[in-house]
């Protein structure tokens, strides 16, 4: 089903339903960004549409589309040829076409340029070791290469790259946001970049040849939910009047209005949905952006995400812990299983929460929060009840007291000053872990700083950093004027 005919379908009977809600995803790259704005502005225009942005890897934003969280997010057909679909081999777009079919997903038409994988260096070192394609690299193994973490995994990324040209490099993973400004230094000499990006021309950078032919088509399309055409008639019929009208320089000069002139996504799509409209304004400096109109809005995600993923990794660490207390057997399992959640990838245990969920945001980030949260409330809770003397516990049961009441008022008073250090240690480490919700939509100052990460924008990563290391000292100010009360009291 070819994307042209989903909207003619559609449009043939706009009077069945009325427009529906849409949402549209974007990964976290400042050309995903405003390729997501421009597709939610052009809905916007028929229907209720949002754009949740940022939403991490190809991994995370894929899952989100699967599970209906999102309808439609901007991608590139080399990435869904052999990332998403596995192809070994190169196919066209018909074929893609029918093999998403099956997974209940569709392919809109090319939008209107290409934007590649390649390797680059500064021009000035490839002018000295005389390079000039990717070849010419394997008589240089000593390089340092940093590539991106998506593309060192990718089947269409380093692994098969090095395999074809035959090259020993051992690249280190580095952000694709920062990776400009560590060419420009230095510190490497080759990254992977997009033959898009704005900063290729302004750092003057010598895009490798690929003389092998290794890297496939990268059209960028739009993936998206063959149920969401149905339910947004009108909005879709706009959305596919999208195809073929960014051409290759307009997308660049869009990447580098965000990169190098300090433009708004939103404005920038707005500049190009609506061109009648007033020129965007340049983004302010640091302390705009800190006291920034999102600013309370992000406050109070960030102490909800904060707030209730602690609550319910005690509603659940305290009975583990007190289970570990009174049965030594069962200590060391438990403690191995509370210690094993916290070695998982959070990237990677929130696209494995959201296909399980069937959501994206605020659900599947407090269920991962509140898991990495149990640890120190659990071996605190443990800790805290073995060492309460032997005499407490005969002295209680000479009286009489219950199990219940024991608990109550000999075990937890005497406790609680442990329990509660442990509480403070799992509450700043949620407050700092909660800023990584926002790369599967959950908010927070995480908004901020996935922001400052796709842009290199230092301003942007220090107005969600500063809040977020505020709120951290606050809470562990917070806990420890509490320990300080319990422990007077306990004397």
């Amino acid at each position: 089903m070819t994307f042209a005919l989903v909207g003619a379908l559609v449009g043939a009977t706009p009077a069945q339903a009325a427009d529906g809600p849409l949402t549209v995803g974007s990964k976290r790259f400042t050309e995903s960004y405003i390729l997501g704005e421009i597709v939610a502005q052009t809905a916007a225009q028929h229907t209720q549409a949002r754009h949740q942005p940022g939403l991490g890897n190809t991994a995370v934003v894929l899952e989100a589309l699967k599970a209906g969280a999102i309808d439609v997010y901007p991608e590139y057909l080399g990435t869904v040829d052999a990332e998403i679909l596995k192809n070994p081999q190169p196919t066209d777009l018909a074929t893609m076409r029918r093999q998403l079919q099956a997974l209940g997903l569709g392919l809109s038409g090319p939008l209107g340029f290409q934007n590649t994988y390649a390797l680059a260096m500064t021009a000035a070192q490839a002018n000295a070791l005389g390079v000039r394609r990717i070849s010419d690299l394997k008589a240089h193994p000593g390089l340092a290469m940093g590539l991106s973490h998506e593309f060192l995994g990718r089947a269409d990324g380093w692994p098969g790259l090095a395999a074809r040209y035959g090259l020993a490099q051992s690249p280190t993973g580095i952000d694709h946001g920062i990776a400009y400004d560590a060419l420009a230094s230095g510190r490497i000499a080759v990254t992977d970049i997009y033959s898009t990006d704005a900063k290729i021309a302004s750092l003057g950078l010598a895009v490798l040849e690929d003389d092998a032919g290794y890297f496939p088509r990268y059209d960028a399309v739009l993936l998206y939910r063959l149920d969401a055409a149905q339910r947004a008639p009108l909005a879709w019929r706009a959305i596919e009047a999208l195809a073929g009208r960014i051409p290759p320089a307009r997308m660049i000069a869009m990447n580098g209005d965000a990169e190098l002139r300090g433009l708004s996504f939103q404005a920038i799509a707005k500049a190009f949905v609506t061109p009648q409209s007033s020129a965007p304004a340049q983004r302010s400096g640091f302390w705009s952006r800190l006291w920034a109109d999102d600013l309370g809005r992000l406050t109070q995600q960030h102490l909800t995400l904060v707030g209730v993923a602690v609550a319910a990794a005690l509603l659940l660490g305290v009975p583990l812990g007190m289970l570990a207390a009174q049965r030594p057997a069962l200590e060391q399992p438990v403690m191995a299983v509370v210690g094993v959640l916290q070695t998982i990838p959070s990237l990677a245990l929130f696209a494995m929460l959201i296909p399980l969920l069937g959501r994206i945001g605020t659900v599947p980030a407090l269920v991962a929060l509140s898991l990495y949260a149990l640890l120190p409330i659990v071996r605190n809770v443990t800790t805290g009840l073995r060492q309460i003397p032997q005499g407490m516990h005969d002295a209680a049961m000479s009286l009489g007291l219950t199990r219940a009441q024991r608990w109550r008022l000999v075990d937890l008073p005497l406790a609680m000053p442990v329990i509660v250090a442990g509480v403070k240690t799992a509450a700043v480490i949620t407050v700092g872990t909660a800023t990584i919700a926002a790369f599967i939509g959950a908010g927070g100052y995480g908004e901020r700083i996935a922001t400052g990460l796709a842009l290199n924008d230092h301003a942007a990563l220090m107005a969600g950093a500063v809040p977020a290391a505020a709120m951290a000292l606050a809470t562990q100010a917070l806990f420890e004027w509490l320990e300080r009360r319990l422990s007077r009291r306990g004397q």
